[in-house]
């Protein structure tokens, strides 16, 4: 029986494809192909304002579009996020997009008063994170030991339950061979084949 895996595309711009979007569109052509169940959301497109105050992230009403991801991510387990490395971590709408994502009663249950965090909602659920960018793959890992990342498995995915997560980076894009963008997309293909 196949996975149920939710793809988000948390690339900012609309005006062009991107990498992310090639690869992610790899992914997905070998999801269909592993017989998985697929579900799309692509951030850039989406409407929601950017929260400014921890009580505004506890009692603000949900917008449309956000309870909409968060139905999805409830009927997903495994989601599947891509996007670019902007100035070390990811971009300010993706975080944007999680920050209005994982509200309190979603991702976890505030019934615990001592310990609100302790019941994590969404846990049963795993990730990749597919993460280009300019510098090579390698320095990002070992000379900046992928702090971002790292962050975002910890501090985001990781609280709220989800697990385990994997990442595949892509460095060097700027200057990319055809035949290094076909192997990637051979090895987003077969992640997706695999559910993975």
């Amino acid at each position: 029986m196949g996975k149920k895996i939710l793809v988000i595309q948390g690339h900012p711009d609309t005006s062009t494809d991107h990498l992310c979007h090639v690869l992610a569109s790899s992914y997905i052509k070998g999801a269909q192909k592993g017989k998985h169940e697929i579900r799309t959301i692509r951030i850039a497109i989406m409407d929601f304002p950017i929260l400014r105050s921890k009580k505004q992230w506890e009692n603000t009403a949900l917008s449309k579009p956000v309870e909409n991801v968060q139905k999805d991510i409830e009927w997903a387990n495994h989601l599947v996020l891509f996007f670019p490395l902007w100035l070390g971590g990811m971009p300010a709408l993706t975080k944007g997009f999680l920050e209005q994502v994982a509200r309190p009663d979603f991702a976890f249950s505030a019934e615990n008063k001592k310990n609100p965090f302790a019941h994590k909602k969404l846990s049963g659920r795993s990730a990749r994170l597919v993460v280009t960018m300019g510098m090579p793959a390698f320095v990002y890992r070992f000379y900046f030991k992928a702090h971002s990342i790292k962050a975002l498995k910890r501090n985001i995915l990781g609280f709220i339950g989800i697990k385990p997560i994997r990442n595949t980076l892509f460095g060097g894009v700027d200057n990319l061979p055809a035949k290094k963008l076909n192997q990637w997309r051979i090895k987003l293909e077969k992640l997706g084949m695999n559910g993975k």
